[in-house]
């Protein structure tokens, strides 16, 4: 069994000329990967309403999972009343779904590669919808706990095919934005559910947080099924290396910045929208693939991927946590992910309960800015650790939202410092995703779905570690040492990531690119 690098996948390894050099005018942009010049089928080809309709899609379908399973925690001090159950035991509510979102990471990948995203994605909002039904109709505990669970196996599947979306349907300079919004859509199921949540249970029930979210699941499985078409395509080397003298364009990959200096010459200015005159028409020597149909686009069945097998799509992404750049992406997501969702497990029993007595009642167009920025400093050379600078802005509001929860909780300050504390502490779970798993599809294109797998998958097993323990931990230590403790943690690991990979990254990137490691 031959194992490949990733420059024989990719030959930029992530350093492309996005942008004429010397060339400050906005129409000087190059477009990285090139869209097929004969095949209107290429994802990249369709028209942007197309586009958007089935990303913001597959992004309502990751919301809704995160809001009708996470979106229950304000609910939890109730159902603790309701069905006799400890403090961490109505905790499992989100906790076991938590470690399932991640575990079937590495499920359903695998088999969206080789057999397609779009039956994953329908089948999966299907299923999703059903399973709200049950939640629903629980007249147990138990009963209740599963169907999470359930629902949890079914939203998986978006965790990481969502991201690895972004890449089958945007250019490189499209990335950060659009990971931006799938993350927002992500952390909004966490964040906004919870307080949609709490009104629908002051005004109505437990239940009715179920119900509607039966019903906004089922919309989603219809657009799902209606506007979301096989967005997997099979790229060739030359589609990510070809130079093309006319129209759109995209950049001839190499692996130095003076070369990719040289060789911008060459090129013309891209052109969004447009393809190359002498390619994909009559008389310019190169025949158009023909355009599918509407009821070909909407087939549950595009063929298995060329050249492998089943068990090689399984075992392909584990050796790819080697990677720097995915072990600093997971670890940071993990403990974002950790601080957000601790806060929802331990917010219902601190608000509803004395003193506070309640009722149960961020982005990537910045990345996207900063970028374009530091690339034409950089004499049109983008470079992926471009994105990183920005996770300072986390670093050093999340840290100090910890505290403030923290220090708010446990010597009983007003509400509002909970409130600014939590939106502190929530800014991470937008903010450090998508920075870092943007960095990650630069760095590893060709194997973005795989890495991008590894990244969701293994963020929510540590996760669920951390919080299993952390009601005892909080009963044991308190508030303030529990959030601070977390607060290092995260200050730690995005300060050690950003300190080796922004001056050191690029040289990590051309040397990884030689590892003989991918099936």
């Amino acid at each position: 069994m031959r194992l490949h690098t990733l420059h024989e996948l990719d030959k930029t390894e992530g350093t492309v000329q996005l942008r004429k050099e010397d060339d400050s005018s906005s129409d000087s942009l190059v477009l990285v990967p090139q869209p097929s010049p004969t095949d209107p089928n290429d994802p990249l080809r369709w028209p942007p309403y197309k586009k958007n309709i089935a990303f913001l899609s597959v992004c309502a379908f990751t919301f809704l999972t995160n809001y009708g399973i996470g979106g229950l925690a304000p609910a939890f001090y109730i159902l603790h009343l309701e069905f006799d159950k400890t403090l961490a035991e109505t905790s499992d509510l989100l906790l076991w779904p938590i470690l399932v979102l991640g575990v079937f990471n590495f499920f359903w990948v695998p088999v969206a590669n080789y057999f397609g995203k779009r039956p994953v994605f329908v089948f999966a909002s299907g299923l999703l919808c059903i399973c709200y039904i049950w939640g629903a109709l629980a007249t147990s505990f138990r009963s209740l706990l599963w169907s999470n669970i359930i629902a949890a196996f079914a939203g998986s599947s978006t965790e990481a095919l969502g991201a690895s979306i972004v890449n089958d349907l945007f250019f490189l300079h499209e990335r950060g934005t659009k990971m931006g919004l799938y993350m927002n859509f992500i952390s909004g199921g966490n964040t906004i559910g919870p307080l949609i949540c709490g009104f629908i249970i002051t005004g109505l029930s437990w239940r009715w947080h179920k119900w509607i979210a039966v019903i906004l699941t089922a919309v989603n499985f219809v657009t799902v099924l209606l506007f979301v078409p096989e967005t997997r395509y099979f790229r060739g080397e030359q589609d990510l290396n070809a130079v093309v003298s006319e129209g759109e364009v995209v950049t001839t990959a190499t692996s130095s910045k003076e070369e990719l200096g040289s060789s911008a010459s060459a090129r013309e200015t891209a052109v969004p929208g447009t393809l190359p005159k002498s390619l994909g028409q009559e008389g310019g020597g190169i025949m158009e693939i023909p355009k599918k149909s509407w009821v070909q686009e909407m087939s549950l069945w595009s063929g298995v991927a060329p050249d492998t097998n089943l068990f090689k799509m399984f075992v392909r992404p584990l050796p790819m946590f080697v990677y720097p750049c995915v072990v600093y992406s997971f670890l940071g997501y993990a403990v974002s992910l950790v601080l957000t969702v601790a806060v929802n497990i331990l917010n219902p029993f601190v608000l509803q309960a004395p003193p506070y007595n309640w009722s149960p009642m961020i982005n990537g167009l910045v990345v996207d800015r900063f970028c374009d920025w530091r690339t034409r400093r950089n004499h049109g050379v983008y470079e992926p650790e471009n994105r990183l600078y920005l996770n300072m802005l986390p670093l050093l509001i999340t840290g100090a939202g910890c505290l403030v929860f923290g220090y708010g909780v446990e010597r009983a300050l007003h509400w509002t410092s909970l409130f600014f504390g939590y939106g502190m502490v929530s800014f991470a779970l937008t903010a450090v995703p998508t920075i870092s798993m943007a960095y990650v599809s630069d760095c590893v294109l060709p194997v973005n779905a795989d890495a991008l797998m590894l990244v969701n998958g293994s963020k929510n097993i540590v996760a669920f570690g951390f919080l299993y323990g952390v009601v005892p931990w909080v009963e044991q230590v308190g508030y303030i040492e529990c959030f601070g403790t977390q607060a290092g943690i995260f200050v730690a690991v995005i300060a050690i990531g950003m300190a080796v990979l922004i001056p050191f990254g690029a040289k990590i990137r051309h040397h990884q690119a030689l590892w003989h490691i991918i099936l």
